[in-house]
């Protein structure tokens, strides 16, 4: 199995300025490394929930913290994370929530999940095999328009109506199955070159973003967070490109503003959340150790006490 190393470990954990008896949600588990960083510092009274959608993080967060009665883990999205809370009855005492958007180094590497346009494998990119559409079924059936408004939406691709034609073309001679075949497919039908880029990059994430739901879990995941939070709790994110980040970033800057009273609202929305420092990027080591740090932004906020 392919390893994956945590990005940002240090400075996103020390960002939840944690206590030893809290009680703390990392939203993806992966191969667990944020996990095993927080559990590192609590006490036998403190608590570590965990998320995950990929069947293999939960079966690896199954034989790494068999036994650790402080950690539980749920196969699910992050999106499911207040009624989670609510079950445990912990609304409004979670001290710190800590969210490593993206996907996984093993999910990239083993070519079987689909992922990849370097590795052929079955075009599936579901980071959730058991449940869903892969994304050789939706790109068969799927209109070209739609197809063409996913990569723009998603990919900022904007040879989305070449890319989106050439695949309609082509499913109807054959149904695509292979991520060489769409990345060929994909590379045919782009007339330009980015430097260092492959011409497949922005189509891939865009399509794994759509089939995954990965910025409607976000956008779902951080008003959730707020939710769970206790005043003084804090939020912590990492993301990996710029439709994230803009959504994490906007977020947090909202609910560090409130809203005044006026323009149709009696009362002032007070402030939810304050920022806690700047935007954090890896340093010059952690690039050196892993070139898949080189786009990770850390945001991290504090969800403010709440009024006397």
């Amino acid at each position: 199995m392919s390893a994956h190393i945590s990005v940002l470990l240090n400075e996103s954990v020390d960002a939840l300025a944690i206590k030893a008896d809290g009680f703390y949600v990392d939203g993806t588990f992966g191969r667990g490394g944020h996990s095993r960083a927080i559990l590192n510092q609590l006490s036998a009274s403190g608590r570590l929930l965990a998320f995950d959608k990929d069947v293999e993080a939960i079966d690896c967060a199954a034989r790494e913290f068999a036994g650790d009665e402080r950690f539980e883990i749920v196969h699910n999205s992050f999106a499911t994370l207040a009624d989670a809370i609510a079950e445990r009855d912990k609304l409004g005492q979670v001290d710190g929530v800590l969210l490593d958007l993206g996907v996984s180094s093993p999910q990239l590497d083993e070519a079987e999940r689909g992922f990849s346009f370097l590795r052929d494998g079955p075009l599936d990119m579901r980071m959730d095999a058991t449940r869903g559409e892969s994304a050789a079924d939706w790109l068969n059936r799927a209109r070209q328009d739609d197809i063409a408004d996913v990569l723009w939406t998603y990919g900022e691709e904007r040879f989305r109506g070449r890319i989106a034609r050439a695949i309609v073309e082509r499913r109807q001679k054959a149904p695509l199955q292979g991520t060489l075949e769409l990345a060929e497919l994909i590379d045919s039908a782009v007339p330009t070159r980015e430097k260092n880029k492959h011409p497949a990059t922005r189509s891939f994430q865009a399509i794994r973003i759509h089939i995954n739901k990965e910025l409607l879990d976000l956008e779902q995941g951080l008003q959730q967070a707020v939710t769970v939070l206790r005043g003084g709790g804090r939020l912590s994110v990492i993301s990996f490109h710029s439709l994230e980040d803009r959504i994490v970033k906007r977020f947090m800057r909202d609910e560090a503003r409130g809203e005044p009273a006026g323009f149709g609202r009696s009362t002032a929305v007070p402030a939810r959340l304050k920022l806690v420092g700047k935007a954090t990027k890896a340093g010059e080591q952690e690039l050196e150790n892993n070139t898949r740090a080189r786009s990770a932004v850390l945001r991290a906020a504090e969800k403010c006490e709440e009024p006397l």
